[in-house]
């Protein structure tokens, strides 16, 4: 597989040119989980479990699969892929499918199909990919159907220690006049790589909210790829992401309005840290004959410490009149005026930079569709908060440590 470089504009910004593939390989043929290693077990998980009475869940460890338990009832159909002939293909806006796209089509052991077949009762599905071997990729792989009218919620959860390269690609076909919301929640440790991919198909008066928390990785890059192709077809895109420590966050959305009076709302923001870095890059695409579109994007990212920084790259491709567009992006330190604010009512420094990033986020986290995650979520952010302050204080303590005077003098202290 050729890879992509960040000579590529779509690559910009990326690590990309430092992943080296002979650090991983696949899973052997042999090699699969013997039951729910972690079933239960995960807080994200099981919180997400009880989002609902009724739940669908669907389990992978490294990428093959190790749960498969389906509601009764619930007019849901899950199909290991592997298990049949027919392999749906991703269908994506503009371009096609990069190398990492086309890898999980080739690679993908145990795709999983969601299908929603009746339209009488919401259905809620829980997929959780576990990583857990180090040296391992895996392309975990999850497509989703609906008939019209059909009212799906979905919540991924990725999650797992391991030094490890995961690929995984969602694709959302949303029916006429149905409804889908889907929540990807990324809680990787800081060795492992993600280059993920979704795409969204929205039909005639359907609707999708897709949202999106990003909590770890050494590298995690999301494309995500939302495709409005009936009239009032609507699509809400939301994300809410942190890096701390080296981690690099990469979000690269796509906004493609190809029917009349369709609408898309987009609100990403994140917080970087230390020495952490984040990228967005976003195109709103208005094709001919898409009269009457309303899109809008917003990306903003506050930048806590000194040696973080954050790239935002927003963009219009409008080839029609009547219609309504507008893009905005911002990148800033945190305020000094709400810093002075919180330190004159007695609230220590690393506190008040907190309570200013939680208040940030905010806005994010009110859109996104957490229900029971909520607290999980708040409370993840809050110590990988509290863990940014402290290493900050550690090296600020470690420099004045360093510091010596000329030779032949005292050492200050």
């Amino acid at each position: 597989m050729k890879l992509p470089t960040s000579s590529l504009e779509e690559w910009r910004y990326s690590r990309i040119d430092s992943l080296d593939l002979d650090r991983f390989e696949p899973a052997g043929p042999d090699t699969r989980p013997g039951g729910p290693h972690l079933a239960g077990s995960v807080p994200l998980v099981e919180a997400a479990r009880l989002s609902a009475a009724e739940v669908t869940a669907v389990e992978t460890v490294d990428g093959r699969l190790s749960v498969l338990a389906p509601a009764a009832g619930s007019g849901v159909e899950v199909t290991v892929l592997s298990q049949t002939s027919e392999q749906p293909q991703v269908e994506w806006s503009g371009g096609g499918l990069d190398a990492f796209g086309t890898a999980n089509e080739a690679f993908s052991v145990d795709p999983i199909l969601i299908e929603v077949t009746s339209s009488d009762r919401p259905a809620t599905v829980v997929v959780a990919h576990h990583c857990l071997s180090d040296g391992l990729v895996s392309f975990p792989r999850v497509t989703v159907r609906t008939a019209p009218g059909a009212n799906l919620t979905l919540i991924e959860v990725l999650s797992g220690d391991a030094a490890c390269l995961v690929v995984p690609v969602v694709d959302l076909d949303v029916a006429v006049n149905a409804r889908v919301v889907y929540l990807g929640v990324q809680a990787l440790g800081g060795r492992a790589w993600q280059i993920a991919s979704q795409s969204s198909r929205v039909a005639t008066g359907a609707s999708l909210t897709s949202g999106a928390v990003a909590l770890g990785g050494d590298y995690a890059r999301v494309l995500t790829s939302s495709s409005l192709t009936g009239v009032g077809a609507s699509s809400r895109l939301a994300a809410m992401y942190f890096a701390s420590g080296s981690e690099m966050h990469d979000f690269r959305t796509v906004q493609d309005h190809k029917a009349r009076k369709t609408f898309s709302d987009l609100l990403y923001k994140g917080v970087v840290a230390n020495k952490a870095s984040s990228v967005y890059s976003g195109l709103i695409r208005v094709e001919k004959g898409a009269k009457g579109t309303k899109a809008f994007q917003t990306n903003r990212n506050l930048v806590l410490h000194e040696g973080a920084r954050a790239e935002s790259v927003p963009n219009l491709e409008i080839e029609e009149n009547d219609v309504s567009c507008s893009h905005a992006s911002a990148i800033g330190p945190v305020s000094e005026d709400e810093r002075f604010y919180l330190h004159s009512r007695g609230v220590p420094p690393q506190v008040a930079d907190r309570l200013i990033s939680v208040g940030f986020l905010t806005e994010v986290l009110e859109q996104l569709p957490l229900g029971a995650l909520a607290s999980h979520v708040e409370a993840a952010l809050s110590e990988k908060l509290a863990t940014a302050e402290a290493a900050e204080a550690a090296e600020a303590a470690g420099s004045d440590r360093q510091f010596t005077a000329e030779p032949g003098r005292e050492e200050l202290t």
